[in-house]
């Protein structure tokens, strides 16, 4: 509202100097300006103010500017009232301006820009005639030479207006696009790392299953063979299950959170795997420049266009990049490769690193083992490989990586009809 205000005031002070801009196309005091044209702009820049006030504002404003400059320029013997009357044409222009556009509601049709130039056109050839009847008689207005000027006037000014408005407008959409297009790539990011942390929390939800029927088993062993304290043994192993049994019962309900936030999207959304390359490249770009290393990211695709699942697909390449990103000490490059080998989509990320000291690589996918420390000497959680080989072996695909010295690569390959998003 305070910026509608600063511009209704920015108009009272641009028109009354447009207008000085001017040529005379008649003999009389009629004069064809820029104060029209910029009127015509703030109009369609302030839909929220009626026109017809503005109208009124404006012609006060011309009218009392032109006053001050005729009292300004005057010799001697300047008369206030033949001023006024000389300008009183003027001040019914812009007050009929105002009240022709209010009538035909031309801030409705923002979105057809043909109609609101020919509107505007009209308009002006009104607020024009308008203004001509009261400096000159009828029979000198309504002949073809001078309403041929006027129009042409109308038509150059009014789509001159249009043009310039569509450029700004044109200008803040794409500024508003890429706005979205930026708060949308971060809202995926959050549903992607959500959709992994379900999988992880799936995952102990298993093992806490597992965790609660072995320490029942063991129960009730105990109580088939009593041998000493086994009875206390017993009750504690009981103990022991409840306590595991609770804990799996809170990581339903947060599960169960999870899966109702995520699972239409992930069973549904799709985007060209293109778009999901730019989007993982400049998170983890991010997140190299939050670690304080320098990192070039190349990326590859044969399949561009094709729809892949955002956050499955998300979720993988994260974890890869990110992986590499921790595995390269100060500098270097990662290369992301994304092509289709018979009815296998195969998915590579290889990184510079120093490569990977482990006797056997594949033991990188068991939870809880990393070859990362930061900064203070403490390791890495260990769980992004392992989340990696889950998601992968949930699509029946297979993950391996191979490593040399100052070479890493992992490779994934999923069958094509899992991975690929089929056209519904």
């Amino acid at each position: 509202m305070r910026e509608t205000f600063y511009m209704f005031l920015l108009m009272l002070v641009v028109v009354p100097l447009a207008g000085e801009w001017k040529f005379y196309p008649f003999t009389n005091d009629f004069r064809v300006s820029f104060g029209t044209t910029a009127f015509f702009f703030f109009l369609l820049w302030l839909p929220r103010i009626p026109a017809y006030l503005s109208g009124l504002a404006v012609g006060i404003a011309v009218v009392l500017f032109r006053f001050g400059l005729d009292w300004f320029y005057a010799a001697e013997g300047f008369s206030a009232s033949s001023s006024l009357l000389s300008l009183v044409p003027v001040f019914f222009f812009y007050l009929s301006f105002g009240c022709f556009y209010s009538l035909f509601r031309i801030n409705r049709f923002h979105h057809r820009p043909l109609l609101v130039g020919l509107l505007g056109t009209g308009v002006e050839i009104l607020g024009n005639i308008i203004e001509l009847l009261l400096r000159e008689p009828a029979s000198d207005i309504f002949t073809i030479a001078t309403l041929g000027k006027i129009t042409a006037f109308a038509i150059l000014r009014s789509f001159f207006v249009l043009s310039f408005f569509a450029l700004i407008e044109l200008r803040q959409s794409q500024r508003l696009e890429a706005q979205q297009r930026k708060r949308h790539a971060h809202i995926l990011m959050l549903v992607s790392d959500l959709y992994e942390e379900s999988i992880l929390l799936k995952k102990n939800l298993r093992h806490s299953e597992e965790i609660t029927r072995n320490c029942y088993d063991f129960y009730r062993k105990l109580k088939e063979h009593p041998l000493g304290q086994s009875e206390a043994f017993a009750q504690t192993a009981l103990h022991i299950a409840g306590q595991v049994h609770e804990i799996k019962k809170d990581n339903q309900r947060i599960y169960a959170g999870l899966s109702k936030m995520i699972s239409n999207e992930n069973a549904t959304d799709e985007m060209p795997l293109a778009e999901l390359g730019r989007i993982a490249v400049r998170a983890n770009l991010k997140y190299a420049r939050l670690v304080g290393k320098e990192i070039e990211i190349d990326w590859r695709c044969d399949l561009p266009e094709t729809p892949f699942p955002i956050y499955t697909t998300l979720s993988l390449l994260n974890n890869l990049v990110t992986n590499a990103i921790e595995a390269i000490p100060e500098s270097g490059r990662i290369a992301i490769v994304i092509r289709q080998e018979g009815s296998w989509v195969i998915l590579q990320v290889t990184d510079n690193g120093p490569g990977i000291k482990a006797k056997d690589p594949q033991v990188l996918f068991t939870p809880g083992f990393t070859t990362k420390f930061d900064l203070t000497g403490q390791p890495s959680t260990g769980i992004g490989l392992t989340y990696v080989k889950e998601v992968v072996d949930s699509l029946n695909g297979h993950v391996t990586v191979d490593s040399v010295p100052g070479e890493t690569t992992f490779t994934v390959k999923l069958p094509m009809q899992q991975i690929i998003c089929k056209p519904t």
